[in-house]
């Protein structure tokens, strides 16, 4: 392949991905996901079974990952991440979170004044979208949005690209991305998920969210069709063929 060597990711003064406990890793600053053996159990079935295409490619390879909120996306692109790179392969992980149009606090805000902001409208898709091609155009490194959730602000960051084979890229809409080589689907609902999303804990759970993840599950639902590998509720992986 064109694109081999360790993966760099400038982030400022704190790592997005710093390990501050076995299985623990902040990604998005301020947010806090939880890797177990079923996410890196199943993320290597995926690139056992991909990685020849990985290899064949002559240029970046892309891979989406989706899902409802609190299904393992984070943790599944992080476990591919290390799945690739203990097979040589390197990879840079890319968070649909850090592409939401306002950050958290006001995007709650305006969920709650108009519940039609409720969707693909709150995230900026077609830039991360641009940022895959970028990426497979065999860009050096992207200048894209990162999320201080603590904070609740949206600065700017410098990813580099150099070493990087493969770029994942994980959220609730990104099967929506054109830019993308294999997607990979979640199949878990809001109530299979919520014990994981009490885990993260990253908000406090109220009827209106409940409301919109049954909103939001009504349009991720869709997306199923639309993938190349599916995770089931039980995290066993089923390869789509055809």
């Amino acid at each position: 392949m064109a694109f081999t060597g360790a993966t760099e990711i400038a982030a400022g003064p704190l790592p997005r991905a710093a390990v501050s406990e076995p299985n623990r890793l902040r990604v998005m600053r301020g947010d806090i996901i939880l890797v177990d053996e079923e996410h890196r159990r199943a993320a290597g079935l995926i690139i056992d079974h991909l990685i020849d295409d990985i290899t064949s490619t002559d240029r970046r390879f892309t891979i989406t990952v989706a899902g409802e909120s609190g299904s393992g996306k984070s943790e599944t692109g992080q476990a591919l991440k290390e799945a690739l790179e203990a097979r040589g392969v390197g990879a840079v992980v890319l968070q649909q979170d850090d592409y939401y149009v306002l950050p958290p606090k006001f995007n709650d805000a305006a969920r709650r004044a108009n519940f039609a902001w409720v969707g693909t409208t709150e995230v900026r898709l077609d830039l991360l979208d641009a940022h895959l091609e970028q990426a497979r155009s065999g860009a050096s490194a992207i200048e894209k949005p990162l999320v201080i959730y603590e904070d609740n602000r949206i600065e700017e960051e410098t990813v580099s690209l150099d070493g990087a084979d493969v770029v994942i890229a994980e959220g609730v809409y990104t099967t929506l991305c054109d830019h993308v080589d294999r997607r990979v689907f979640i199949d878990r609902n809001r109530l299979e998920t919520l014990e994981h999303r009490m885990k993260r804990g990253r908000e406090e759970f109220d009827p209106f969210i409940e409301d919109v993840l049954v909103e939001e599950h009504g349009i991720i639902s869709q997306h199923r069709d639309r993938a190349d590998v599916i995770i089931t509720r039980d995290y066993d992986v089923e390869f789509v063929t055809g």
